[in-house]
């Protein structure tokens, strides 16, 4: 599967926004580093728990204060929302080509957009030190992504090195103890 090779559609940002949480998500932009800014975020997520312009402000917010475990929960949610619209399998470790060539039908850029939240969560997974989930999401996205479009296989190789360095201090550990 070609990830490149689609008609141009419109994307998360395109779609219409309530005018209230429209306004909640430029005040925070305004305040963004300021607490107060979280705050608009959150109230953003309350109206509009499903809008991925919501979901995409409040994980870039969390990523940039390095709050990468609330993060990793923003990108969990945006993977369920756009899974949910593409009608694809709840669990990544379920996800096939066939999954994700029935999603295109739906909406190729909404498909991008699911994998790239993937390859998101999988990288954050990677930094907190959840190697085993991140080389499993990872190598998902690699073998369903022929082309490496996507950029997953770079992230992958560096997750499979820290998960086996992990594995061989762990075994010395054991050996020694």
């Amino acid at each position: 599967m070609d990830l490149q090779d689609f008609e141009a559609e419109d994307l998360y940002f395109n779609a219409t926004i309530d005018p209230e949480i429209a306004a909640l998500l430029e005040e925070a932009s305004n305040l963004y580093p300021e607490p107060e800014a979280e705050t608009l975020l959150l109230r953003a997520y309350f109206l509009a728990p499903e809008d991925l312009n919501v979901l995409v402000a409040l994980y870039r917010y969390f990523y940039y204060q390095h709050r990468l475990p609330d993060a990793l929960n923003v990108a969990h949610k945006a993977i369920a929302v756009s899974g949910k619209r593409l009608h694809l399998p709840e669990d990544w470790r379920h996800l096939t080509r066939l999954h994700l060539g029935q999603g295109v039908l739906v909406s190729m850029t909404l498909t991008r957009f699911y994998l790239m939240a993937h390859k998101g969560a999988g990288y954050l997974e990677m930094r907190l030190g959840e190697l085993a989930d991140a080389v499993g999401r990872l190598q998902t996205l690699v073998d369903i992504d022929s082309n490496d479009r996507l950029g997953a296989k770079a992230l992958l190789v560096l997750a499979q090195e820290h998960l086996y360095e992990q594995q061989g201090v762990a075994v010395l550990r054991k050996a020694a103890g």
